[in-house]
């Protein structure tokens, strides 16, 4: 009988899978890809804990700005009223300053226009009775002209008092 090259082929084929066999290497292979499925398995548990990890801390980041935000924004409104409150007082000091200068100025300007009245009518006194001491001179002699006068100047001073 003669063997074909299909006969050795299935001889080589049996003869190869007995040594894969005694060698355990399906065993192996089996333990290789389940010792990597194990790694991939930890990987992604490590990337899901790490994501979640990640999600909390962008929470609380987020949490923050807005916190920081609303500070800032309460900051802002703060220097505002602040700004507001400082600018009407001023603005009230400024006027009652104004105010109180004006008050001063006019009180000033009735002193002056008093004392220059006053002058005015002493001057007016004086020339008054210089004229009227002219004229009783030149009509009058004597005692008769001193007491009428005197009379005359008493007289004019009671009513400027």
């Amino acid at each position: 009988m003669e063997l074909d090259n299909t006969f050795w082929t299935m001889i080589a084929l049996f003869i190869f899978l007995g040594i894969v066999i005694r060698l355990k290497l399906p065993g192996r292979i089996t333990q290789t890809l389940n010792g990597r499925s194990d790694r991939i398995r930890a990987e992604l548990d490590e990337a899901r804990r790490l994501r979640e990890e990640a999600q909390v801390l962008l929470a609380e980041y987020q949490r923050k700005r807005r916190a920081a935000e609303e500070e800032a924004a309460g900051i802002v409104a703060h220097a505002r009223r602040d700004a507001d409150q400082l600018a009407a007082e001023s603005s009230k000091k400024i006027e009652e300053f104004v105010a109180r200068r004006t008050a001063i100025a006019e009180q000033k300007i009735a002193q002056a226009e008093a004392q220059a009245l006053t002058e005015v009518k002493a001057r007016a006194v004086d020339v008054a009775v210089a004229a009227a001491e002219r004229i009783v001179n030149a009509k009058l002699s004597g005692a008769q002209a001193d007491s009428l006068i005197d009379k005359s100047i008493a007289e004019i001073r009671q009513r400027l008092n």
